[in-house]
């Protein structure tokens, strides 16, 4: 299964409400109120993360097995968790980032 999640959009303006990532030195907002899953990246000048995702907009989608969608593909990140429960990992598809995120099922 592959289904759509959000689009990142890299910006340098400051935006409301935006969220600290500071493994990747990297602020996100928009996307908890976004219908359409619009999120804004703004990253810090020493952000590790590879100048394309901090300079293109990138699609990412949810996937159900995150290393069969990367196999053969030109891996731009490699597969690691942001936060508890979620895997993520970057391609680069005609010239352009693509992300793919896991999210592992929560049984209580």
């Amino acid at each position: 299964m592959r289904k759509y999640h959000h689009i990142g959009i890299p910006t340098d303006i400051p935006r409301e409400n935006e969220t600290y990532l500071e493994k990747y030195k990297m602020y996100i907002s928009g996307f908890k109120e976004s219908p359409y899953g619009v999120e804004w990246m703004r990253f810090e000048p020493d952000s590790p993360l590879p100048e394309l995702v901090k300079s293109i907009p990138h699609v990412a989608f949810e996937v159900d097995d995150l290393e069969a969608e990367i196999q053969g593909k030109e891996i731009l990140i490699m597969p690691n968790s942001p936060s508890k429960g979620i895997t993520v990992a970057f391609i680069v598809d005609n010239g352009t980032p693509i992300e793919f995120i896991k999210v592992e099922k929560i049984t209580e």
